[in-house]
């Protein structure tokens, strides 16, 4: 139900008025992006490969596309997984962005496939900028496994990183898809070109540049570390599985 829930929110988005707007405000105008889903390490899965969004019709078709292909769930959560999964995804992809995005969003700390920090460090070495939809789950989990409540800051400390990251955070799961359309309003509408392209591009319609300046979070200029440390979703699950089976 939860990763129906997450698909589903994109699939709204996508039919957004708003976001078709946006999309056409934008500095080219169109944008490209694919979508995959991601559990485990060794559990991730191309929904859709890349795609050309530039109006309403492309956005329809890729949502109706999205609304008919089966979730696919797995356990465990590696966000690790997923940054190097999508990193080789911008090579040779058709593509010439004048910006790399990758989307995060879950409802739980990276527990699978190693340090999490590293893979975000790889990314932003890259030129990626990785942005966090973080989803703080009120739903008791039925085999007892630990929920993280500041999931946020978790975000904010050790996923998020690049020129311009930023972390929107659905407080529950049936706020997914309003928390999906503003993050993609920041994304597509909100952030200009680096100066020195800054005159031969067109930039955003003023009232998606106020829209954006008014649900922008706060800069994550020298944001602090996570007090918990970035590998306590490892820590939960050792200890999880520890008590469960033993040593």
């Amino acid at each position: 139900d939860e990763a129906k829930l997450q698909r589903q929110g994109y699939v709204d988005a996508l039919r957004d008025p708003e976001i078709h707007k946006a999309i056409k405000a934008g500095v080219l105008g169109r944008i490209a992006v694919t979508y995959f889903e991601w559990s485990s390490f060794d559990h991730k899965a191309i929904v859709a490969g890349w795609t050309l969004l530039d109006g309403p019709k492309s956005a329809m078709e890729l949502a109706s596309y999205l609304a008919e292909v089966p979730v696919r769930t797995g356990m465990r959560t590696s966000i690790t997984g997923a940054i190097l999964f999508a990193m080789p995804m911008f090579e040779g992809n058709g593509f010439e962005g004048t910006r790399k995005v990758i989307d995060i969003s879950g409802d739980g700390p990276n527990n699978d496939g190693g340090d999490v920090m590293e893979a975000r460090d790889e990314a932003i070495a890259k030129g990626i900028t990785i942005n966090g939809l973080p989803i703080i789950n009120d739903r008791p989990n039925r085999f007892g496994f630990p929920v993280l409540q500041d999931l946020d800051k978790y975000y904010e400390a050790c996923v998020i990183g690049g020129p311009g990251a930023f972390v929107v955070v659905a407080r529950d799961f049936d706020s997914f898809a309003a928390a999906v359309r503003r993050k993609m309003l920041l994304e597509i509408a909100g952030i200009l070109p680096p100066v020195r392209h800054a005159k031969a591009l067109t930039p955003p319609r003023p009232a998606l540049r106020q829209l954006a300046q008014a649900t922008a979070p706060p800069p994550m200029q020298n944001r602090p570390g996570y007090p918990g440390g970035c590998d306590i979703g490892e820590r939960q699950s050792r200890d999880f599985w520890r008590q469960r089976y033993g040593p």
